[in-house]
């Protein structure tokens, strides 16, 4: 059935959702949204292809559409803006690790966090992200490779 595989994947979609809305928040919002357009869609559909890469798609065309319509509605003046919350740790220093990393990741352009994320911490094959980013393999090869090799000049 697919709301259990669906209810299966959750952590993924979450740890994706976060990597793009950078905001718990937002992240369980995307995630819902997500979840509640595929089960009304569920229709669509293909019983035995892959649901995880079905999901990352509509989750990241919901979240670039929410992210257009924001663009156009007008910020409150008393809108405080903040980082990430992150989570106490024991050890300072993979804190400070931790924090040094996601900044470094936000300092890569939407397409080549987006590829290293779908690639690296996704777990998907160059051709699934490829085919979730509506670009070639060989763009997205690219892409994570040179978020690669920004990353590691970042933290150097």
């Amino acid at each position: 059935m697919i709301k259990d595989d669906i209810v299966a994947l959750l952590p993924d979609l979450r740890a994706f959702a976060r990597f793009m809305s950078r905001e718990r928040e937002a992240a369980d919002e995307l995630v819902q949204n997500t979840i509640l357009l595929a089960l009304d869609k569920q229709s669509q559909f293909t019983p035995g292809t892959n649901l995880k890469g079905w999901l990352f798609t509509i989750m990241r065309n919901r979240f670039y559409s929410d992210l257009r319509s924001q663009r156009r509605r007008p910020t409150p003046l008393d809108d405080e803006t903040e980082g990430p919350q992150m989570a106490a740790v024991d050890n300072p220093d993979a804190a400070l690790e931790l924090k040094e990393l996601s900044s470094a990741l936000w300092q890569l352009s939407p397409q080549a966090r987006e590829a290293l994320i779908l690639v690296g911490a996704g777990g998907f094959s160059y051709e699934e992200a490829a085919s979730l980013c509506s670009c070639s393999v060989g763009t997205l090869k690219a892409r994570v490779s040179r978020a690669r090799k920004q990353l590691v000049t970042q933290l150097r």
